[in-house]
């Protein structure tokens, strides 16, 4: 009933900026636009009837090879997880960058400060440019990397490996010298394994 009745106010409050709401496993999704994302946010936050005032988690997405790459639509998805304490309430809202080739979506930084390192998380592994973020730098690899790496399409060996040289006394970078290969799993069965006899 409690899920119920906020389903019914998110529609009450935001009407067709609501591009999509689900009701899945006992949690609400709403999905928005780019142009609506930080307004709703803010009515998320600030409504009475809402009192969204803590966000719990963001993190980005890569739909590229969702439903085994059947999946048709935005490759790079926002998602935010929210908390009401006021009314015992969780909700996850979700916006979907409008280009793949340069994924953008307005920060919410502002509206909840706790969005800080976590968009900056999200720019660093999946490429996702926060507009608006006063300090959008990478905040897990090292400042000189190449590429993003939970992007579906990075390679799993990456581009690049770091050793120390002893005779330059000095960390370097150089090409991976990894070679791919195909692991194929031996499987051993035997009669009395692990005691057991049949």
């Amino acid at each position: 009933m409690k899920i119920q009745t906020l389903q019914e106010r998110l529609q009450a409050v935001f009407g067709d900026k609501l591009k999509r709401v689900e009701q899945d496993l006992g949690e609400l999704t709403i999905t928005v636009s780019p142009a609506d994302y930080v307004a709703v946010a803010q009515t998320l936050r600030d409504d009475a009837q809402l009192r969204f005032e803590q966000l719990i988690d963001l993190c980005g997405l890569d739909y590229s090879s969702y439903a085994d790459g059947r999946y048709e639509g935005p490759r790079y998805c926002v998602v935010t997880h929210l908390l009401s304490l006021t009314h015992n309430w969780r909700l996850r809202l979700k916006v979907y960058a409008a280009d793949d080739d340069l994924p953008v979506v307005p920060s919410v930084n502002e509206v909840w400060n706790a969005a800080n390192w976590f968009e900056r998380e999200a720019f660093d592994l999946f490429g996702i440019v926060f507009d608006g973020h006063l300090d959008l730098r990478r905040l897990l690899t090292d400042y000189g990397f190449i590429g993003h790496p939970f992007r579906k399409d990075f390679p799993v060996t990456g581009h690049v490996e770091m050793r120390y040289d002893a005779e330059q006394k000095r960390v370097i970078y150089q090409p991976v010298t990894i070679e791919p290969r195909e692991i194929t799993p031996r499987v051993i069965r035997e009669e009395n394994y692990g005691g057991l006899s049949h």
